[in-house]
């Protein structure tokens, strides 16, 4: 403590004359409007200039992983073209052809420390890209489209405690709800699987499908954990993630080409009860 009371006195003059610089600096830019302006737009452009170069040292220590996915999705391609030529279920993969149309993004920006986390990709609606969208990676399903500017999109990440999406253990059929609690990035719940059914860990959940949002049988993750308390009417399920998303860099937004129709239909024949 001494000595750090002995280099301030030392250095008192150079302090005094520092402290002074700042605050004339500072009272020269609050009161004047053309030198306020100047400074917001240099310090915005500054911090822009940061977040960029992060966001690309972060891509590149995770090409290894991005190129590891691509592998895999790149064999699971030439797999479903192996079964298509050997007589596989052609009716079902044209009926998702039909259905669905894919637009690749980049993520430039995503949470997921907070309860309502949010991810934002590099496409917005010069791409076709409209809000209530399904977003997925090579993993599994990652979150819906919440907004969209002419080049961006900012995403309802499945890491957002308001988001809920339709789900089916499928093992035994039986649908229900994933939807994450806000504690560990890595889990979901998975809610509704009534008492009779017999959920087991290793159990496979995917997408039902029945919103017209997600394609039928996108991989939502692997159950970990089941409970089943007492008197309970439903068995308390943990899944784990099929996307890791603190690893996540490259998303597919899905273009339901049927949505609107299911929805106008729906909304027609609702409407009349």
């Amino acid at each position: 403590m001494l000595r750090l009371l002995n280099f301030l006195y030392y250095y008192r003059a150079f302090l005094t004359f520092l402290f002074l610089e700042v605050l004339c600096a500072w009272l020269w830019v609050e009161n004047s409007q053309y030198q306020n302006t100047k400074f917001f737009n240099s310090a915005n452009s500054f911090a822009a200039a940061v977040i960029g170069f992060s966001e690309r040292t972060r891509q590149y220590f995770s090409l290894a992983e991005v190129n590891r996915e691509l592998a895999e999705e790149n064999a699971g391609l030439r797999t479903l073209v192996e079964q298509l030529a050997q007589g596989g279920d052609l009716r079902h993969t044209l009926d998702t052809v039909l259905r669905f149309d894919y637009v690749s993004a980049r993520v430039v920006n995503n949470t997921v420390a907070q309860f309502k986390n949010h991810i934002t990709i590099n496409r917005g609606s010069s791409a076709g890209l409209e809000p209530g969208m399904a977003v997925v990676s090579t993993a599994g399903a990652v979150g819906k489209v919440k907004s969209v500017s002419e080049h961006f999109a900012v995403v309802t990440s499945l890491l957002n405690t308001d988001e809920q999406v339709s789900s089916v253990l499928k093992r035994t059929g039986n649908f229900g709800t994933a939807q994450w609690d806000g504690t560990d990035p890595r889990m979901v719940n998975l809610l509704y699987i009534p008492r009779h059914v017999q959920p087991q860990p290793g159990d496979t959940v995917v997408t039902s499908g029945y919103n017209a949002v997600f394609p039928e049988g996108v991989l939502v993750g692997i159950v970990r954990e089941v409970d089943l308390k007492k008197e309970a009417q439903f068995f308390d399920i943990r899944v784990e993630l099929a996307q890791d998303f603190r690893r996540l860099a490259y998303v597919k937004v899905i273009k339901s080409l049927l949505k609107q129709e299911q929805d106008s239909l729906e909304q027609v024949t609702y409407g009349e009860r």
